[in-house]
């Protein structure tokens, strides 16, 4: 990804981090590959978790582990696609250490402020948690990419193809729909409304 015309790529940016590590070369490819995810990061972390300075530290966190583990990215794929999935892994981890309360004075039922049933909700989560599962066993890291600006950033088609520099004809277009086609012979009819 490239924030304008006269950045470099986040690949070129690597390679430069690599050359000469610590150099001030290197340094200042890192501040700059890293600046241009530290928001997304934090909006990442904060969509998880809900607050404000939990999020900041956990993006802190995930920043530093990456810049650490730099070493074994192997360019597989995407600097944001990896990137993600470690602010991803600290996140799921702060969620699972939260330590539940009970308060006597609260009445279950009145948790269920949308007035749907529990099992619902656990159903909804479980079927989330496959259509996570399964794009991120079975799709490419650009169609991963893609489907994260189409779908959560809610970028224009035309903006993605831009964004991602897919230049093949049909652009963000084939790619969102190879995505689809990959998701629908997963999950078969439960696709059709998608």
């Amino acid at each position: 990804m490239s924030t304008g015309s006269d950045s470099r790529t986040d690949a070129e940016l690597l390679r430069e981090i690599r050359r000469e590590p610590g150099s001030p070369g290197a340094l200042a490819a890192g501040s700059e590959l890293f600046g241009r995810y530290r928001l997304k990061t934090y909006q990442w972390c904060f969509r998880v978790v809900r607050d404000h300075d939990t999020a900041l530290d956990l993006a802190q966190d995930a920043l530093l582990s990456a810049w650490r583990g730099l070493a074994g990215f192997d360019e597989r794929s995407q600097f944001s696609s990896w990137l993600f999935a470690i602010v991803r892994n600290r996140c799921l981890t702060a969620v699972r250490k939260r330590v539940n309360v009970r308060d006597e004075s609260v009445e279950p039922d009145d948790l269920l402020a949308d007035g749907r049933d529990p099992l619902d909700v656990l159903a909804d989560r479980q079927e989330e948690s496959a259509v996570l599962e399964a794009i991120r066993d079975d799709l490419e890291p650009i169609e991963q990419e893609a489907l994260w600006l189409r779908a959560v950033e809610r970028m224009p088609v035309d903006e993605i193809t831009r964004v991602l520099r897919i230049r093949s004809a049909s652009g963000a277009r084939g790619v969102l729909q190879g995505a689809r086609r990959k998701l629908k012979a997963r999950f078969g009819s439960r696709m059709e409304g998608m």
